[in-house]
């Protein structure tokens, strides 16, 4: 892989993604890995980092803001805690010095067939899902589309909950699910075209007395990709549920914000009865493959699990 000459603007950015066929490069934790393409870096490039309050209480996240750089800054942990408990859940203390918020949300899938030179799948030109009819123990079981690679953004699962939105160099904002859409390119890993560079996460005012948590099952302790992962965030009027935000991710071919879950928890105590309730919505999507129907379980035990969290959180 090598790399173009350093930019030092957005719109330069642009020009050499579109010129050269390369590839955006921030921290360069996966990119380095895998990639052949040249590599355009954005390190330096001034207006993309850093966390700027707007008069009305919201934030700008800069897409070069490290992961760690969330989590060092007090104020936006404390307005945010949805995304600072996901982010503090990310890798390692050394990926997170120095992946970034936007290196998160646009990374590529996980997928052993895409990864591996010998497959032409969906995704390298090829017209078929190797994971359906091969391995699968880690795919999706929400069925978006032809391919079954779950998206690995942490951190979009809580940008979710937010109603979080995205500035991109070349368009206008954008809603963060509108970055994935529903799934059903089995090409692309995100939505935006060649060029276009993602500047900045823009988050809403904070909402006061906000419960939130989140929650990954994982196959091992630390340093592990997230079977399962669940946010939430929650208020209430007394005993009483009054605004509820609920996402997954490691399940579908996109992070997925649960309408119907958040839906079933309004107006209604935080009991047990009422979380496991809401909770079977959730799996009320999943049709998993043979080797994955084990994700619906935790699926369904980490999301009680994250709600459960969410009634004590805070107080």
């Amino acid at each position: 892989m090598t790399a173009t000459d350093h930019v030092t603007t957005v719109e330069a950015a642009a020009a050499a993604v579109r010129d050269t066929g390369g590839e955006p490069r921030a921290g360069g934790t996966d990119v380095m890995t895998r990639a052949t393409r040249p590599a355009v870096d954005l390190l330096g490039v001034p207006g993309l980092g850093g966390v700027e309050w707007r008069p009305d209480g919201s934030a700008r996240i800069g897409a070069l803001t490290t992961i760690s750089g969330l989590l060092t800054d007090t104020r936006l942990t404390a307005a945010y805690p949805a995304l600072a408990a996901t982010a503090a859940a990310v890798a390692t203390p050394q990926i997170r010095n120095v992946a970034t918020v936007g290196g998160n949300l646009l990374q590529r899938n996980r997928c052993w067939y895409l990864r591996n030179p010998a497959f032409a799948c969906h995704q390298t030109g090829g017209d078929t899902c190797h994971a359906r009819e091969g391995a699968h123990l880690y795919s999706a079981v929400v069925d978006q589309g032809p391919c079954v690679a779950p998206h690995p953004s942490s951190l979009a699962v809580a940008l979710l909950t937010y109603g979080a939105t995205a500035e991109v160099h070349g368009r206008s904002t954008l809603a963060v699910a509108d970055l994935y859409g529903d799934g059903a390119d089995p090409t692309r890993d995100h939505r935006l075209e060649p060029g276009e560079i993602l500047q900045a996460v823009l988050m809403p005012p904070p909402m006061p007395d906000e419960r939130a948590a989140y929650r990954r099952a994982t196959s091992r302790q630390m340093a592990e990709w997230p079977l399962v992962e669940t946010a939430a965030r929650l208020t209430f009027d007394g005993d009483t549920i009054a605004t509820a935000s609920v996402a997954v991710g490691g399940v579908a071919r996109t992070p997925l914000l649960l309408p119907e879950v958040a839906e079933a928890l309004l107006g209604k105590p935080a009991t047990e009865e009422t979380l496991t309730a809401a909770a079977d919505l959730a799996t009320a999507r999943c049709t998993p493959l043979p080797q994955n129907a084990y994700k619906v379980t935790l699926l369904r035990a980490t999301l009680i699990d994250t709600l459960t969290a969410c009634t004590t959180a805070g107080r």
